[in-house]
């Protein structure tokens, strides 16, 4: 099974919690290709859209290959034995952890203009258009987890078998239409699965959320 876009995967993943009676009070969406799919999510579910900043941790000589997750809040994931014992290694990881660092905080203001979170005591449902590893969503729920929130639930269209075990050990329940135990790449369950841009994200949360006050 593949999706035509991320739109039809967010469609068809909030007609599922919809029909199964999904409870939570925000949408939460992992930029950047995630909030494509939590927009539709929100919209169908008449929920808030919000966004939660996570970072993947790259080696240094693949950047391709994550070894760990960053998530605002603080929080920082690192697989030792993936990342290795060699030397030049570690130096390079420090650079990248950095880079990644930085990136994070200018996305953070980006996407939050300096405003907190609205998590505390709330049930969130953190969506994201794929599981591969599951770094950076177990990276995302330590990060709403320390910022207050109730429960925290993840909803995906597609994960690997070992991501949704690990979810599924910090989350307080995880969905998936598709999990795969020969899992590849998100991208290989999307027709189309071109890069999201920053300002597409900011569009999405403007839209969502305008239509959340006029909804209620």
């Amino acid at each position: 099974m593949r999706f035509a876009t991320r739109q039809e995967a967010g469609q068809s993943l909030g007609r599922y919690l919809r029909k199964s009676g999904a409870d939570a009070d925000i949408v939460v969406g992992l930029p950047r290709g995630g909030v494509v799919v939590a927009a539709e999510v929100a919209r169908l579910l008449q929920r808030p859209l919000e966004v939660l900043v996570v970072r993947k941790i790259g080696h240094p000589w693949h950047r391709e290959f994550a070894v760990g997750a960053l998530a605002e809040g603080g929080v920082t994931l690192l697989d030792p034995h993936m990342a290795g014992e060699d030397k030049r290694v570690r130096a390079a990881l420090d650079d990248v952890l950095a880079e990644e660092q930085a990136r994070l905080q200018e996305l953070q203001q980006k996407f939050h203009g300096g405003k907190k979170s609205g998590f505390k005591d709330r049930k969130i449902l953190l969506v994201d258009d794929g599981l591969a590893t599951g770094a950076t969503a177990e990276a995302a729920v330590l990060s709403a987890r320390a910022q207050g929130a109730r429960k925290i639930f993840v909803a995906v269209p597609v994960a690997s078998t070992s991501a949704l075990e690990r979810l599924m050990a910090v989350a307080d329940g995880v969905t998936a239409l598709i999990v795969d135990p020969e899992f590849g790449a998100v991208g290989q369950y999307y027709q189309q699965f071109a890069a999201t841009t920053d300002e597409e994200v900011l569009a999405l949360l403007r839209r969502q959320n305008a239509q959340s006050i006029v909804s209620s």
